[in-house]
């Protein structure tokens, strides 16, 4: 058959992604891929100067993701079906481009791990992430923030004469565009994915790419990569090189022989070719290969021990098979940030499709031997070469203007381009996208004026970017563009401007909760304690007299209480933090991550016997933290008894 590409439409048990977080995330969220400057001693000169180039200092301008539960019900997700006689590709334009399944038709075998329920998982730079699949990961270390986010999707000529798939976005970490190219050529075992980052200002950007594969994990897996050495990061957040396979008495290259969830970066030689393979006890099984561009490799692993089990069952279903990640990136490590030139543009292609080796050599104690038989399969299956003119030949394709439109993503591009005038062949953002979301900012960059809002309701995103900070600052100084203004200043660093603009907004302030929040959180970072629980407490009483009925105050509920009992109890005011919690709406009081918090709120009271009685009953912290051990801790006060297997998520060995 000849290629095609068709919408349908996947069902299954799913939890909905809820209303974002309306607080802006002034403070850094804990993402574990870091390090401090006396780890990065001894590192190859390059690496140390990647890892410490342009972190990420607040998740501004994207909102938290965190107001999804556990329940789950059926839901229907629009898909792009690419198929030929050989392949089928089921991807997802409304969670970030995600490659949901890819099926061999000659072997019935599918060469992914597809996640059979949709569970969102505090995962990303973001909050909410998803396992499973083929993840385009773009913008700061982590998952990405467009994990539950669509792209646009659109037709368009393939460089083989038959039909690819465009998905493209704009990045707003970092500002940039992207595009991500699916084709399958007539009669192919391999999906080409052509994929480019764009920086069109004129500035060096940063840049960040891995994309992450999941796999079927077993006994008798096998991860392969062209690598005698591998850079080792626990969730000790200590980077170490190791030699593979064998490193510290078990073969690594098995990801159920170790115990501790782990990354193992692939020292990959510079001319060798760029490939990672995971293939079962028959040799047989999933092979990503790339342009030299894409020049990292990686395998994570969840392991054996209860913590990377437990997260398993997380994410997906009891019973079910678990997984591991192969990935390929940018850089050597996910800890790196790459500098893009004004006006420049990464691009390379990546093939996915199956491999099928020798089991016996494969699963032999001669690591060389294994990784030249599957190599020279692969060879064999898609020659270098082959890749290496499927690059040159779908380039001139990168600017070819897209067709009939599959998907529609967010308003946020068009807007850039409204600003800047920007020229982006092949990947528009037209007018048409903008939402009501931008219409105050559409509102600034034409009039120099930030409309305030018509009804009472949280106050929107906030646009944070030096040219969005510069037209709030000449744009008449009303309470609701201080805040905004505010919220800019503090993400460029200016956080004494940041509080002296709040503090201005807030004497003629109709709605003064949101300023008394962020000037809570400037206190907290600077070491007013007291004074931050006491911003607190008048921001929630402030909320309670404003909020309404509807999904968007329900998330102001939540969002805010917890900040504001976390904060009085910091300050040793248990009183004060039970006032807010009784003020709390029951729906908020009856989610898992508040059933959490009472428990704190009754070891501050004295009560430890009815927070034990809390955990005895049943919990589940839907928005538990990658790495999180706040479970550990808040048990640790309550009993000197081993936690029970429900609340283990730990990453790490214990101290």
């Amino acid at each position: 058959m000849a290629t095609t590409v068709r919408r349908a439409v996947l069902t299954l048990p799913g939890a909905p992604l809820g209303e974002a977080n309306p607080l802006p995330a002034l403070r850094p969220r804990d993402e574990l891929h870091q390090l401090d400057e006396r780890a990065r001693e001894g590192l190859p000169r390059d690496m140390a100067r990647q890892i410490g180039y342009a972190p990420l200092e607040t998740l501004l301008p994207v909102r938290v993701l965190d107001g999804y539960g556990r329940e789950r019900e059926t839901v229907e997700l629009d898909t792009i079906v690419i198929e030929n006689d050989r392949l089928r590709a089921t991807v997802l334009p409304g969670l970030g481009g995600r490659v949901h399944s890819l099926f061999h038709k000659p072997t019935g075998r599918e060469l992914l791990y597809t996640n059979p329920v949709f569970q969102p998982a505090d995962f990303a730079l973001n909050g909410a992430w998803f396992s499973g699949g083929i993840e385009w990961n773009i913008g700061a270390t982590g998952h990405t923030t467009l994990s539950c986010a669509p792209l646009h999707a659109a037709l368009l000529p393939a460089p083989d004469g038959g039909q690819m798939v465009r998905l493209w976005e704009w990045e707003r970490l970092r500002d940039l565009p992207f595009q991500v190219d699916l084709w399958l050529p007539d009669d192919s075992d391999f999906l080409y994915v052509g994929v480019r980052v764009r920086n069109p200002h004129e500035r060096t950007a940063p840049v960040y790419w891995w994309s992450n594969i999941a796999v079927e994990e077993g006994e008798r897996t096998r991860v392969l990569a062209p690598a005698e050495e591998a850079w080792h990061f626990g969730y000790e957040r200590t980077l170490r090189r190791v030699p593979v396979p064998e490193f510290d008495g078990a073969d690594r290259t098995y990801p159920l022989r170790s115990e501790h969830p782990a990354d193992y970066f692939y020292e990959v030689p510079d001319g060798a070719r760029r490939w990672i393979a995971s293939l079962d006890d028959g040799g047989r099984g999933l092979v990503q290969t790339s342009t030299d561009t894409l020049r990292g490799r990686k395998l994570f692993l969840w392991g054996s021990g209860r913590g990377g089990r437990r997260w398993q069952e997380w994410l997906t279903e009891p019973g079910t098979v678990g997984y591991a990640e192969i990935q390929a990136g940018l850089a050597r490590t996910q800890l790196e940030h790459v500098p893009l030139d004004a006006g420049a543009e990464f691009a390379w292609l990546e093939a996915y499709g199956p491999l099928s080796a020798d089991g016996a050599v494969v699963h032999g104690d001669d690591w060389a031997a294994a990784r030249a038989e599957a190599e020279g399969r692969l060879e064999q299956a898609l020659p270098r070469a082959t890749v290496e003119e499927a690059y040159a030949a779908w380039r001139p394709f990168a600017d070819t203007e897209p067709g009939e439109r599959l998907a529609t993503g967010s308003g946020w591009g068009a807007l850039e381009v409204l600003r800047t005038g920007a020229k982006l062949p092949g990947t528009p953002f037209p007018d048409l996208t903008l939402t009501q979301e931008q219409q105050p900012w559409l509102e600034l960059l034409h009039n120099g004026v930030l409309p305030e809002p018509r009804r009472v309701t949280p106050p929107g995103p906030t646009l944070v970017a030096a040219h969005w900070r510069d037209m709030l600052e000449t744009a008449p100084a009303d309470p609701f563009t201080e805040y905004h203004l505010g919220v800019a200043q503090w993400h460029a660093g200016d956080h004494a401007q940041a509080v002296r603009s709040w503090e201005r907004g807030l004497p003629l302030a109709p709605s003064r909760w949101p300023l008394l929040r962020c000037l809570a959180v400037a206190d907290q970072l600077s070491g007013h304690a007291s004074r931050a629980a006491d911003r607190y407490a008048e921001a929630y009483d402030d909320l309670c007299q404003e909020r309404r009925e509807g999904e968007p105050w329900t998330a102001a509920d939540a969002a805010l209480g917890r900040e504001a009992i976390e904060a009085l109890l910091a300050a040793g005011r248990p009183a004060d933090a039970r006032a807010i919690w009784d003020r709390l709406r029951p729906a908020v009081r009856e989610r898992g991550r508040f059933r959490l918090v009472e428990a704190q709120l009754l070891l501050a009271e004295g009560e430890p016997a009815a927070a034990r009685a809390l955990f005895d009953a049943g919990f589940e912290v839907a928005d538990l933290r990658e790495g999180a051990e706040i479970l550990n801790e808040v048990w640790a006060r309550l009993t000197d008894e081993p936690l029970p297997d429900r609340y283990q998520y730990r990453m790490r060995p214990e101290d």
